[in-house]
Order: structure tokens, then sequence, then C-alpha cells
């Protein structure tokens, strides 16, 4: 009979893990994605070449590992007396990465918009704003909601990194588990549990919204 030494509180343990992982992801995404839809119009409205400083910046995040991002900028807040804590270097790197990738993703929905139908929407009166907003906003949120689940799905897993500044997050509370319980395999398949439990609702929401705004419907 299976018998193990996992108690409530280890199970209390993992959650708050849990909990500073949901933490972390939601001020990199909300955060991220913020500068990377302005980062993206501003991309698309100056063009490849007028952009590529803003361009080599944040390729700079997407071409270097995070770990090394978040080890870097955890020593150079040090040295600059930032007075940063763990959790705050962690968001601010990471909202960064995330706002690197989504840069793209808002650029390229952008530019998937039909050039006629925004010279349409202009030809009847309307402002960039309005264009941009009441036009081509709509159409490019249609494009770009796939990819920035993914995204999404992407920094939850790529926040397990951040244990390597102390931060206990649910993979580093399961691994501290690991150490004193020696039972890897039940307690990596609860933390493997918990990742998707967090992780099906936000797939499952981008997949509902994306067969609801289908233009097929």
């Amino acid at each position: 009979m299976f018998e193990t030494a996992l108690t409530w509180n280890d199970l209390l343990f993992l959650a708050r893990g849990a909990w500073m992982t949901l933490q972390v992801t939601a001020i990199a995404v909300a955060a991220g994605t913020l500068f990377g839809v302005v980062f993206g119009i501003i991309r698309f409205e100056l063009g490849p070449y007028w952009s590529i400083p803003l361009a080599l910046v944040l390729d700079v995040f997407r071409s270097v590992p995070l770990l090394i991002q978040l080890v870097l900028a955890n020593a150079f807040q040090s040295i600059a007396r930032l007075g940063w804590g763990p959790f705050v270097t962690s968001c601010v790197v990471l909202s960064l990465y995330t706002a690197a990738y989504c840069t793209e993703i808002v650029r390229g929905s952008i530019e998937a918009v039909p050039p006629t139908t925004r010279r349409a929407a202009r030809s009847l009166g309307m402002t960039w704003w309005q264009d941009t907003r009441y036009i081509a906003a709509p159409l490019a949120v249609r494009v770009a909601l796939p990819s920035w689940i993914g995204l999404t799905l992407g920094v939850m897993k790529d926040s397990t990194l951040v244990l390597w500044l102390g931060l206990i997050e649910l993979l580093r509370a399961s691994q501290i588990l690991v150490t004193r319980l020696q039972e890897p395999l039940f307690i990596l398949m609860i933390c493997g549990a918990i990742y998707f439990i967090i992780s099906f609702p936000i797939a499952r929401l981008g997949g509902y919204l994306e067969r609801r705004w289908s233009p097929n419907d």
C-alpha cells in the first residue's frame, strides 16, 4: 500500500509556492503586455529602419537566456544600490522579457490588418486614433491572441528560474520538499498537476475566445 510522509502543511507550502508563481507571472504578463503594445505600435509606425535602436534593445532580452538576465540584473541592482529584493528584480526582468516578445506579436498583428481596410477608414474621415482604436485594434487582437496565450503560458513556466534569486515559487517549494521527504516522484507529480491546474483554464479561455472571434462563426 502506498504511504507518504507528505502532510497538509506540506501541501500548503506548495500552495504558497504556486501563489508566488501566479504573482510573478501576473505582474510580468500585465506589465510586459502594456509595454509590448506601446513598443509594437512604435515599431509599426516608425517602420523597420527608424525603429532599429528599439529593436536592438529588445533583441537583447530575446537573445540572452533568461537565467543570465536574472543573475545579471540581481548583481547590477546590488552594485547600483537600488534596494530591489528578489521579487522586484524577478518581476522587472520577466516584464522586460515578456515585453520583448509581445512587441513583435503586436507589430505582426497590426501588419496583418489589410492596408485597404485602414485606408478606407481614413477616407471616411477617421483620425489616426479612431482608426487604430476601432478598426485596427479589434482585428489585430484576433490575430495576436493565440500567440499571446502561448507567451503567457511560456512566461509562467519560465518563472521557475526565479528560484535562483531565492524566491520560493512552486518548483523551488517542491525541491525543498523532495530534499526533506525523499519522495521525488510523488512530489513532482503533484507539482506538475498544480502547473496543469493553473495553465489549463488560461489555455481553454484562449481557445474559447479564438473560436468566438472566428470569422467563420
